[in-house]
């Protein structure tokens, strides 16, 4: 009696269906599949300048230039494309004699320059510094192109209960300048920068607890001078979205090969200090944090990330991960789907 109208009724029902199975899709995060020079690549960092993508890294190039710079227009082919240091800064051999490699770099655009925060220090030990260089383009083939070191911006002593390596430079919502930082020990911290300098600001000299490991009943005593391995939270990242700041962290234990157990961790909040609060409402100061990647049984150790914010919602993680026969670390790059307010991303198979 009534064909018609169930008919219509199965028509709308199946294009609900469709509808539905094509938006959960494109909620899905999405790894890219890369090709060319991503290997070798530790501690991502990305920008894009013009219709070029750069990843910066820590590492060296063949020539011994430090922080190995990749380019790519398509953000899945990439080749090696420079260096930002042909050796170690003078200041930093002096300050830190024992200093064969730069860390972390940190790339940014702020105040008509890029930004290059990067670390020196000796693994293990945090008597580390922070430093800064800035350049006016990313294009080798420019005549504005010169990296300028200004030297020190934070500094860890023996004495001080942080470690001042892996920095990450921030702009919030207010326009006011941060830096986060830190591993191990009592975990990650952040500082107030002057946003025209990059320098630390003398208005507010305050020291942010963001983040910390909670030690668990069973803690193995520490390795000699070394600091115990269940302190290992570093390689903060920072970025607005919505309603919420986001901090991203890596957990556990980078540059071991096929036995890293790097894991990429998250936690939001309503200020930029905190505190930041994992889906349980545990706060990351206390130990909290959200799992966002572990590795799977082709690539282990996934972190050392950065995120790329785009206008139109593209925002992309851009980390490093182990060869999980090789154990030679890679770059690997995720869209990142917002559900609920949380991020999710997606490994490679």
């Amino acid at each position: 009696m009534y064909p018609f109208p169930r008919r219509l009724n199965a028509l709308l029902y199946s294009s609900i269906c469709v509808f539905m199975s094509f938006a959960a899709a494109a909620q899905q995060p999405k790894a890219f599949d890369l090709s060319g020079d991503f290997w070798g690549t530790h501690d991502p960092s990305v920008m894009k300048e013009g219709n070029t993508w750069y990843v910066f890294a820590t590492g060296k190039t063949k020539d011994g230039g430090q922080f190995q710079i990749r380019c790519s227009t398509d953000l899945t082919t990439w080749k090696l494309c420079g260096h930002v240091f042909d050796q170690i800064p003078d200041w930093i051999h002096n300050d830190s004699p024992g200093t064969v490699d730069l860390w972390a770099p940190d790339i940014s655009y702020e105040n008509g320059e890029y930004r290059l925060y990067y670390a020196y220090s000796l693994f293990g030990k945090n008597t580390s510094g922070i430093a800064l260089a800035t350049n006016k383009t990313l294009d080798r083939s420019s005549t504005n192109y010169k990296w300028i070191d200004h030297g020190l911006v934070l500094r860890s002593a023996a004495t001080d209960d942080f470690n001042a390596i892996d920095p990450n430079f921030f702009l919030d919502t207010q326009g006011h300048a941060w830096l986060a930082f830190g591993s191990f020990w009592s975990g990650i911290k952040m500082r107030r920068l002057d946003e025209k300098t990059g320098l630390l600001s003398r208005k507010d000299t305050t020291i942010y607890a963001l983040a910390s490991r909670a030690k668990p009943a069973d803690a193995p005593l520490a390795k000699p001078d070394l600091p115990p391995d269940w302190e290992a939270v570093e390689a903060p990242f920072i970025v607005h979205h919505g309603a919420y700041y986001y901090l991203f962290v890596s957990w556990d234990l980078c540059c071991r090969g096929t036995k890293s157990t790097y894991r990429t961790m998250v936690g939001r909040a309503g200020n930029v200090t905190g505190p930041y609060l994992d889906q349980e409402g545990k706060s990351m100061a206390n130990g909290g944090g959200t799992e966002l990647l572990t590795g799977n049984a082709r690539w282990l150790g996934p972190g050392g990330q950065s995120v790329w914010m785009q206008p139109d919602d593209r925002d992309l993680l851009v980390f490093h991960a182990y060869d999980a026969k090789t154990g030679k670390p890679a770059l690997q790059i995720s869209t990142i789907t917002w559900q609920n307010d949380w991020p999710h991303v997606a490994l490679q198979p």
